[in-house]
């Protein structure tokens, strides 16, 4: 098992084209680490130089104490799965997973030994016969990962391995990965785009954004404390509220509503954030907005209120026993501990 490292990494295509711009991350030995952000942020071509799939421009990845940059991607004990599987179809299951294996001239003893546990782990018994056309996605997947986990790397690379897969079985997989990680006692990092996938799943998540990273900490840690304007609004469904305000007298003035600001900011201009949950039903002390209800989706435990709060647009998420209609004006409040106050400049958190 192993630590990774990304000291100052760059990669640069062309010298108008960079896509990862000075990443620097530390992963822990056995951390699940996952890399989340919109299509196109370099978060795949970070994993891919790590895999040795790609060059690295400028910077040092390590395995360990290990610099792997001129490391051939066969030596650097690592297995990666891919979003697309990348099965043989000729081959049965067995074949597939065993066939890294195979390559290293293993002797078949261990082959099967390797290959049996990894079909035990991830309930693969009863399918060791069939071809993957025979499989379901979720089958699949599973054999592509039991085919990383016969070569017991050092660590393992996820590349949106989900995609392929409908909605229940997503939440399924998650699950089982997460299991997966806890018993194989491994470094798993894992790109996606999708933010609940980083959120439920990640010991720590890394967000990018035009191959900058924008933050890295626990998924309790970006929810409640993101650093910027995009982490905030990227992290989140429905994601969360933004108002333009300005402030004077140690008050936030949007256009619809007042808040009375936990401390001092340095700016005249700035952006209020509030996630949904941070509207009551009811009026509060510290704030009271007074919504033009355009869409109410109810979802059976919530119950969600998309309007206008003096011209902005707002989402609440309030008690699915409240009676509401489009078209209705209701009186709703702000849970003051729910605020966040980003620069209009910078678009960086001030709290």
């Amino acid at each position: 098992m192993a630590s990774v490292t990304y000291d100052h990494v760059v990669k640069r295509y062309t010298s108008d084209v960079t896509v990862v711009k000075d990443f620097n991350v530390e992963i822990a030995d056995k951390e699940f680490m996952v890399l989340v952000g919109p299509s196109g942020c370099g978060k795949s071509t970070a994993l891919r130089m790590l895999a040795g799939l790609e060059t690295i421009s400028e910077g040092k990845i390590r395995i360990g104490d290990r610099v792997v940059n001129d490391i051939a991607a066969k030596d650097r004990d690592i297995a990666m799965v891919f979003q697309s599987y990348a099965l043989y179809p000729h081959m049965s299951v067995y074949d597939n997973m065993a066939f890294p294996l195979q390559m290293k001239r293993m002797p078949k003893a261990e082959i099967d030994k390797r290959v049996n546990n990894a079909s035990r782990i991830l309930g693969l018994d009863n399918f060791l016969k069939r071809k993957p056309r025979a499989l379901s996605g979720g089958q699949r997947q599973r054999v592509a990962l039991g085919r990383a986990i016969v070569r017991d790397p050092q660590v393992f690379l996820l590349d949106e391995p989900l995609s392929n897969l409908d909605a229940k079985l997503r939440g399924q997989t998650r699950i089982e990965l997460q299991k997966l990680h806890h018993d194989l006692e491994t470094t798993f990092i894992y790109v996606t785009h999708d933010q609940v996938e980083a959120m439920t799943m990640g010991d720590r998540i890394a967000i990018m954004n035009a191959g900058i990273l924008q933050q890295v900490g626990t998924p309790d840690d970006i929810y409640d404390h993101p650093a910027n304007l995009f982490v905030a609004g990227f992290i989140g469904t429905p994601t969360m509220n933004f108002v333009p305000v300005t402030m004077s007298d140690g008050s936030a003035k949007a256009s619809g509503f007042d808040v009375k600001l936990p401390q001092h900011v340095p700016s005249e201009k700035g952006t209020l954030g509030f996630r949904p949950e941070a509207v009551t039903d009811r009026p509060s002390e510290f704030a009271t907005l007074e919504m033009n209800v355009e869409v109410v989706e109810r979802l059976g435990s919530d119950q969600f209120l998309y309007g206008s709060v003096g011209g902005d647009q707002v989402t609440a998420r309030v008690d699915p026993r409240m009676k509401v209609a489009p078209g209705d004006q209701v009186r709703l409040g702000l849970d003051s501990r729910g605020l966040h106050l980003f620069d209009a400049q910078s678009e960086s958190a001030f709290f």
